[in-house]
C-alpha cells in the first residue's frame, strides 16, 4: 500500500490539530512534522492526537546548521540534532531530515569535515533510537542559506562516507526536477539505482527554477516530471513515504482544503496510471 503524507510546511498557518484532522479526512495516512510547530504541544498530547486519528509520522524536520550559518556553534547544533533524534523516536518518526547549513565563509573542506563529524555523532544516537537520518540536497537557487550540498550525487558521496546504514538522503522532486536534466531517460535510470539510499521522497512541483526563494505550485501544474519520477521509484522498489511539500507565492492565496483536495486527486490518478 502506497504511503502518502503531507508536510506541515504545506499548511503552515494551521495548528497541529487542524492539520491532523484535515489530512486524515483527505485520506493521507502520514504527517511530516516541523519542530517549531511541535514545540507548541507536549509529546504526550501529540502522540494522543496522532493515535486518535490513526495518523503516522512520516518525518521530522529538521536538524543541522553545523557551519554556524544560523548563529549556533557546532557543538550546539550537534546537541540539538541529538535532541531531535530523541524527539523523532518518541513520536514514532522513522526519519529525521538534516540540513547542512550554508557554507558561512568556511572553505569547502572544513564545511565537509564538520558535516561528516556531525552525521557520525548524531548517527550514533539515531542508530540506538531506531531513527534514520536523511540529508537533503537543495537547489542552489533557493538553498544557499540552508545547504552547501545541492545535488544528489554529492549527497550520496557524503552519506556513503558515513559507516552507518541509517544515514541516507531525502529525494525532493522539486529540487531534483529543477536541477537541469541533460537526458531524462538517463536520469530516470540513475534514479532507480539510488532507491536503496532514499529514506524519504518529498513531492513538489514548480513552473520555473527558484530565484532566491522556493516557489512551488500545485502538483502537475509545473515542469517537474512527476509521473516519470513516481513510476520509476515504485518500479525500483521504493516503499517508503511520499510526503507532499507545497509552499511559496503561487500557492499562498489558495485555501489549504483546496490544496489538499487537488493533491489527493492528482496522486490518486498518478499512482493509478503507474499501476499502483
Amino acid at each position: 500500500m502506497t504511503k502518502l503524507a503531507v508536510s506541515e510546511l504545506t499548511t503552515l498557518r494551521w495548528s497541529l490539530d487542524e492539520e491532523v484532522v484535515a489530512y486524515a479526512s483527505h485520506g493521507f495516512s502520514g504527517i511530516g512534522l516541523w519542530r517549531p510547530k511541535l514545540e507548541d504541544y507536549d509529546l504526550e498530547r501529540t502522540i494522543e492526537l496522532l493515535t486518535d486519528h490513526n495518523m503516522r509520522v512520516s518525518s521530522l524536520s529538521w536538524a543541522g546548521g553545523f557551519t554556524g550559518s544560523d548563529g549556533r556553534g557546532y557543538d550546539d547544533a550537534v546537541a540539538d540534532g541529538i535532541q531531535a533524534v530523541q524527539t523523532a523516536a518518541a513520536i514514532g518518526a522513522p526519519t529525521l531530515l538534516v540540513m547542512t547549513g550554508g557554507r558561512n565563509n568556511h572553505i569547502h573542506g572544513h564545511a565537509m569535515r564538520s558535516l561528516r563529524d556531525a552525521l557520525e555523532a548524531i548517527g550514533r544516537e539515531a542508530e540506538q533510537c531506531g531513527v534514520s537520518l536523511a540529508l537533503e540536497p537543495m537547489h542552489p537557487g533557493c538553498g544557499e542559506e540552508w545547504s552547501f550540498v545541492h545535488d544528489v550525487r554529492s549527497t550520496l558521496e557524503i552519506t556513503n562516507s558515513i559507516d552507518r546504514g541509517n544515514v541516507g538522503l531525502v529525494l525532493d522532486s522539486y529540487h531534483l526536477g529543477l536541477n537541469g536534466i541533460s537526458s531524462a531517460e538517463e536520469n530516470l535510470r540513475w534514479l532507480a539505482q539510488i532507491v536503496p539510499h532514499i529514506r524519504l521522497v518529498q513531492l513538489g512541483d514548480a513552473r520555473q527554477s527558484p530565484m532566491g526563494e522556493q516557489n512551488r505550485c500545485l502538483l502537475g501544474e509545473g515542469i517537474v516530471p512527476l509521473p516519470e519520477i513516481l513510476s520509476t521509484l515504485i518500479a525500483a522498489g521504493y516503499d517508503g513515504y511520499f510526503e507532499v511539500e507545497i509552499l511559496g507565492e503561487d500557492v499562498e492565496p489558495l485555501a489549504y482544503e483546496d490544496v489538499l483536495a487537488h493533491t489527493r486527486r492528482y496522486l490518486d490518478q498518478g499512482f493509478s496510471c503507474a499501476g499502483i
